[in-house]
């Protein structure tokens, strides 16, 4: 990871309104159930794109670096989930 983060916006900002007032109209628990549904797609989406043949604490430390890159530092990391920067 690192280097710097190009943020990509091609929504005006009439459908960025619109679509913000949809979700706010959603409860808060739904708004949570769906932020934790995209979480849960996102993870599957990067566990599939490993090696089929990772161990389960490989596979843990992976997915955790392309989770959470650089976001938490290596001094905050649990010690199990820290890989090798290269």
């Amino acid at each position: 990871m690192g280097g710097k983060r190009y943020k990509m916006n091609d929504t005006s900002p009439e459908m960025m309104e619109r679509y913000r007032a949809m979700l706010l109209a959603r409860s808060p628990s739904e708004r949570i159930i769906m932020a934790a549904q995209m979480f849960e797609d996102a993870r599957a989406i990067v566990l599939a794109s490993f090696p089929p043949n990772l161990s389960p604490d490989e596979r843990r430390r992976r997915l955790f670096a392309r989770l959470y890159g650089d976001d938490v530092p290596s001094t905050q990391t649990p010690e199990p989930l820290r890989t090798k920067r290269e």
